[in-house]
């Protein structure tokens, strides 16, 4: 699995201390840059306050739930991804964290490995949309035609 984690930020909002721990140091250890948080508002004030590429995120915690935080992050910056991790297991649980805007929900007691293989493959996702986008020949909007190696626009109907 090739992991190319360099410059890549994980907010982590999860109100369990050991764990919050446990999951800060081995995702550094893999290489992310870490911002930790203990509940909902905090990790609201996280998210806004600094560049993230992809949000791990408690269901239960004080003050906001995973859910709610979730829908404004959302609301804020839809791309990013956002993984549930929740003791919460239950089918409608799991539902209601899709459609809150969770890209993948894992349920706790979960395995770091298996924990970092979801994380890699959301990032080569967002990485080969990233990579697909910057080496497009031509975008199209509306009657405009723009080639980004020639830095060129053409209005459709309009030669010169």
């Amino acid at each position: 699995m090739e992991n190319n984690t360099k410059n890549t930020r994980i907010l982590v909002v999860e109100d369990d201390d050991n764990l919050g721990r446990m999951l800060s140091d081995y995702l550094k250890v893999k290489g992310f840059d870490i911002i930790l948080k203990r509940d909902g508002e905090e990790g609201l004030k996280g998210f806004i306050e600094n560049e993230v590429d992809l949000c791990l995120l408690d269901v239960m915690m004080p003050k906001k739930d995973g859910f709610t935080l979730a829908r404004e992050i959302r609301g804020l910056k839809s791309s990013v991804p956002i993984i549930f991790l929740s003791a919460k297991s239950m089918e409608v649980d799991m539902k209601e964290g899709f459609q809150s805007g969770a890209d993948d929900y894992i349920t706790k007691p979960f395995s770091m490995e298996v924990l970092m293989m979801r994380i890699d493959a959301i990032m080569r996702r967002i990485n080969q949309i990233t990579d697909n986008l910057l080496h497009k020949k031509e975008f199209t909007i509306n009657d405009y035609h723009f080639f980004p190696e020639k830095q060129l626009i053409k209005k459709e109907g309009f030669e010169k």
